[in-house]
């Protein structure tokens, strides 16, 4: 039975407390010591690097979080792109030529070029794995003057919005001097990553010679801390002064004044191999899909703080529900016992309760369940193998181009990076495709649901639920950015007073 947050005892979160204390003291005072005022901002992170915080793998978010690593293009509100290191942009068929920003320079002193730019995007596209957003992509860099003109092998409408991308930020050349890229000094935002202590803590300091407006703040002081219960802890006790991810069972304990809660392009989804094991059978794929009961878990796991899922995209994209049909399945079978091994992460909080609220729905459908739960860093590469018959996962759908399509190939094309469902269906496949070669507008839009449609039909991942991502800051604190996509967090009008 699920006890209660505001049951937890005094001595759990003392104890959690505890983890924090001290964790952001060291050499670099907490003030301003530069006479502008103000205090560096100590951040609680969820999750630790897991690739030393190169920007070709995940961590690239953490660095565009920081505002430390800029990228040619960002996107607005509503998803469309605007300028960032580059001024403008024009198509002409497969080529795109993008002008470079006048007057910026990198964090090693050495100015952004198109030489730079063409280097940066290069080792991107040639990395293995490539950055999610190339998925499906061939893409070629050519510098000329100060311009940069991209390449693809077809027609890509989505060019500039995969440019936004945080795993395509623009690094000085240095960052790309051994075996692994080090964003340490190379980037170009607002602050300067000075420090990395493993998957630990980092420091980044208010780089002075930023090209846009300098930042209020004189630096930021990162810890990691995968634990919930000791982030939450870290923004009551006062020890943090943004705290990213508070889980949904401490948010009632926490001063309602602290926390915002963002809807989120976010869908904590079941994904069921379709290669091997039970689930390769389409029949007992939907004999696990009709015995899950989604409302009950939003109700019990979440308290009501996220909304049950109708597809895999949700309320941040409204689009999606005005035009999603009924969508035709295969008919349920007789699980008749058969064994199955879910596994999900410790990272996210809600995950483990969610894991064991679906082992008890479907051991009752007929299912004998087993579960593996360990830290993300540790369960990711066997769940990318196929090593599980079920995965839970907690997905953000618009995470790299504020653009479904991207999320949708890389998690269920056949080529897919992240197909932890091991998809392989040519109707799946050219459903993709014709999403990912539509012209944005209405028509992209369609066809993005219809590819929706055709995954949801082959039963290989069960939406259940749209998170809502809750963030605390301190009372001190103004101008946090509180980001669906979860591109930004400390900007440059962030200060703590």
């Amino acid at each position: 039975m699920r006890v209660p947050a505001r049951l937890i005892p005094l001595a759990a979160a003392t104890a959690a407390s505890a983890l924090l204390t001290g964790c952001f003291s060291g050499g670099q005072s907490a003030t301003d010591d530069s006479g502008a005022g103000g205090k560096r901002v100590r951040v609680a992170m969820m999750q630790p690097p897991r690739s030393g915080l190169s920007p070709l793998s995940d961590d690239a978010f953490k660095l565009s979080r920081w505002s430390t690593a800029e990228t040619l293009v960002k996107l607005d509100a509503d998803g469309d792109a605007e300028p960032a290191l580059a001024t403008e942009w024009a198509q002409s068929g497969r080529n795109w030529t993008f002008t470079l920003r006048d007057g910026v320079t990198f964090h090693d002193g050495t100015k952004l070029t198109a030489e730079a730019v063409v280097n940066s995007l290069t080792k991107a596209a040639a990395a293995s794995p490539k950055p999610r957003i190339l998925d499906g992509v061939d893409l070629t860099v050519k510098a000329d003057g100060d311009k940069v003109t991209v390449t693809t092998a077809t027609e890509d409408p989505l060019v500039p919005q995969r440019l936004s991308s945080p795993q395509l930020s623009i690094l000085a050349t240095k960052a790309y001097q051994g075996k692994t890229v080090s964003p340490v000094g190379a980037g170009t935002g607002p602050f300067e990553l000075t420090k990395v202590n493993g998957t630990s803590s980092a420091a980044l300091d208010r780089y002075d010679d930023y090209w846009g407006k300098k930042a209020k703040s004189p630096g930021i002081d990162v810890r990691f801390v995968p634990d919930g219960t000791a982030r939450a802890a870290a923004l009551r006790s006062g020890e943090a002064d943004i705290v990213e991810a508070v889980p949904v069972s401490q948010a009632a304990v926490l001063d309602q004044d602290l926390i915002t809660e963002v809807p989120m392009p976010r869908t904590n989804t079941l994904y069921l191999n379709t290669d091997k094991g039970p689930f390769k059978d389409a029949a007992v794929r939907a004999a696990a899909r009709e015995a899950i009961d989604a409302e009950s878990i939003v109700k019990g796991v979440y308290e009501g703080r996220a909304d049950v899922a109708e597809g895999l995209l949700g309320p941040a994209l409204p689009w999606a529900a005005e035009l999603r049909k009924p969508v035709r399945r295969a008919e349920a079978g007789d699980p008749a016992g058969k064994t199955i091994t879910i596994g999900t992460f410790t990272d996210r909080a809600e995950l483990p309760e969610v894991a064991a609220a679906l082992q008890q729905q479907l051991q009752k459908a007929g299912f004998k369940v087993k579960l593996d739960v360990r830290e993300y860093a540790n369960i990711e590469s066997d769940a990318l193998a196929g090593r599980f018959d079920a995965f839970i996962l907690s997905r953000a759908t618009v995470l790299d181009s504020g653009d479904p399509a991207a999320y949708l190939y890389s998690d269920f094309a056949s080529d897919g990076s992240f197909n932890i469902s091991q998809l392989a269906d040519p109707a799946v496949d050219k459903a993709l495709k014709k999403a990912g070669e539509t012209p944005t507008g209405d028509a992209r839009r369609k066809a993005v649901v219809a590819a929706e449609a055709a995954v949801l039909g082959t039963d290989a991942a069960v939406p259940m639920l749209h998170e809502r991502v809750i963030q605390g800051d301190a009372a001190g604190v103004t101008g946090a950015a509180h980001d669906p996509r979860e591109r930004e967090l400390v900007t440059a009008e962030t200060y703590v007073k």
